[in-house]
């Protein structure tokens, strides 16, 4: 799949999911919205999902932002470590400072019912996009130096990875029975009471299966899901074309994106290999993933 061609595509599938979900959660009510979120006054909290991103233009970056998101030992699941770790790389690249905050509903707590969100000063913000909108409204941004076409191949490599990578993880963690049965069942229930444990298990699942039927994802084979992934992955190592990221003038949210989703398969622990050997037959897309652990984890931990 050409990955411009992903755009229109799969962005409106995906987004036509997200609306369904925020639809049916605000007519719930605002209080469930905030679910657990105690420690944060009502009247403090602004929602960001407007790209328009209101009054905080130029604003200073909090000193306390905090990120949420699920445990990382015990409960993280591939998908959602993908995205979080995705979200540390892009706020590290920009050199801005944040706090993590494990809590076992992040989820539930999450203005669109994703992981991670951070919350900086009045302000809750979910998923990678969304907080990227909310850095440059700060007059903050890594893409400052590509031109308009560059921006765009950029969206729709972003658009691809989430609408190949981020599904097979969906698929291999939730349809796949073996991984399902040994590893996700145990660790996204592992923070609930029995019988609570069975039926978030339950209801998640059926969450999932559902987003990938409207995806046309769910009737797949493993070696069709296995498929995809190596074709998204020809398409990013013959962007990236051995140069150090993605986009000559320095990384961006695209670097930060591809980082997260393969690193975690790298390191992740799944009864099946093949998705990680998938990602092993291109040795420039590990160089990219090493080397954004080195300059942005290992270098930064140090100081």
């Amino acid at each position: 799949m050409n990955p411009k061609e992903a755009v229109t595509k799969g962005e409106c599938e995906r987004n036509g999911i997200e609306i369904e979900t925020k639809a049916t959660f605000a007519y719930k009510g605002k209080q469930e919205m905030f679910l657990d979120f105690s420690l944060i006054e009502d009247d403090e909290i602004e929602e960001v999902e407007s790209p328009i991103l209101q009054g905080i233009t130029q604003e200073p970056w909090p000193k306390d932002v905090e990120l949420y998101q699920p445990y990382e030992v015990e409960q993280i699941l591939l998908p959602d470590n993908a995205n979080c770790l995705a979200v540390q790389a892009f706020l590290k690249m920009c050199h801005l400072d944040y706090k993590v905050v494990h809590k076992e509903n992040a989820e539930a707590m999450s203005p669109t019912l994703k992981v991670p969100f951070i919350k900086a000063g009045r302000f809750v913000i979910a998923e990678l996009e969304g907080i990227v909108q909310f850095v440059n409204g700060k007059g903050i941004t890594l893409t400052e130096k590509l031109d308009n076409e560059q921006k765009a191949d950029m969206r729709a490599f972003m658009s691809l990875i989430h609408n190949v990578i981020e599904n097979a993880e969906l698929y291999i963690c939730w349809v796949d029975k073996e991984t399902y049965n040994e590893v996700t069942s145990v660790r996204h229930g592992s923070v609930y009471p029995w019988p609570l444990n069975h039926i978030q298990n339950w209801e998640k699942r059926s969450q999932v299966i559902k987003k990938l039927k409207a995806l046309d994802w769910y009737n797949k084979t493993l070696e069709d899901v296995f498929s995809e992934v190596e074709t998204c992955c020809e398409a990013l190592n013959t962007r990236l074309d051995g140069k150090p990221y993605f986009f000559e003038e320095g990384p961006t949210e695209l670097d930060a994106l591809v980082f997260g989703h393969l690193f975690t398969i790298l390191t992740t622990p799944l009864p099946r290999s093949d998705l990680a050997n998938t990602v092993r037959n291109y040795p420039k897309l590990i160089e990219l993933v090493q080397r954004i652990e080195k300059e942005y984890f290992k270098k930064q931990a140090k100081h």
